[in-house]
């Protein structure tokens, strides 16, 4: 799963390696209720769409293969339903959010030496005009 972008950051809390989008999750969550309660979809549809997500966390790797199994079946079984869309509750990886400020180093690091490497131009050349 991706990472929430730094603008979402105060909208996701985190605990332990897991994260909970809070505005998403009321949305999805609520709408489930809001439909069940309506009479829209009966309860034990409700439940197995408001367990999807849940169920979805299952397939990490490095849990054993039968929970990764129940988990692709249940991936499978919930593609009707919205399976593909970005998950409200997901396992966060460290070494993905690791690579990722890493990259975010680098790449900063890059930026500040194209801002020096144009300053001393313009420097040598503000310099080197005056003397010709």
């Amino acid at each position: 799963m991706a990472a929430p972008d730094d603008t979402d950051r105060g909208l996701v809390v985190t605990l332990g390696r897991l994260e909970v989008d809070i505005p998403r999750s009321l949305g999805y969550f609520g709408a489930v209720a809001l439909a069940v309660s309506c009479g829209v979809i009966d309860p034990p549809l409700g439940v197995f769409i408001a367990a999807v997500p849940l169920l979805k966390l299952l397939g990490k790797s490095d849990l054993p293969w039968p929970l990764r199994f129940v988990s692709q079946v249940v991936d499978g079984a919930a593609q009707p339903v919205g399976g593909d869309a970005e998950g409200t509750v997901r396992v966060r990886d460290p070494n993905e959010q690791a690579a990722a400020d890493i990259a975010t180093a680098e790449a900063a690091e890059r930026g500040e030496q194209r801002k020096a490497a144009r300053s001393s131009r313009r420097t040598g050349a503000a310099v080197g005009g005056g003397q010709a």
